[in-house]
């Protein structure tokens, strides 16, 4: 019982590590994006220099699918869209994110 026990817990313990690695890659390649893209306005931590700050609780209580709008289709005046210069999935990561700037 012990042995059997031992084993899914190493293998757990592998699979964690093995599927924590894309994902720690993604996060860099999100922040990495985010300082290209977004930090010149809103700063490197998010805290507004010349847009919303970031890491509000008026931005942080917006929904995914509201922050993925406004990141592909811009808002008015400032906020350029991006949905026609980023992937999909670079907008996801983005709004993942924008979600550790609280």
């Amino acid at each position: 019982m012990k042995k059997k026990g031992l084993s899914v817990f190493t293998f757990a313990t592998a699979l964690a590590v093995v599927l924590s690695i894309p994902l720690s890659a993604q996060a860099q390649d999100s922040a990495a994006l985010y300082k290209s893209k977004c930090a010149m306005c809103h700063g490197a931590d998010g805290k507004k220099a010349a847009g919303h700050d970031l890491s509000s609780a008026d931005v942080q209580k917006e929904s995914d699918a509201a922050l993925t709008a406004v990141i592909t289709d811009g808002k008015a005046p400032k906020m350029p869209k991006y949905g026609d210069k980023l992937k999909p999935e670079e907008i996801k990561g983005l709004v993942a994110y924008i979600r550790t700037l609280k």
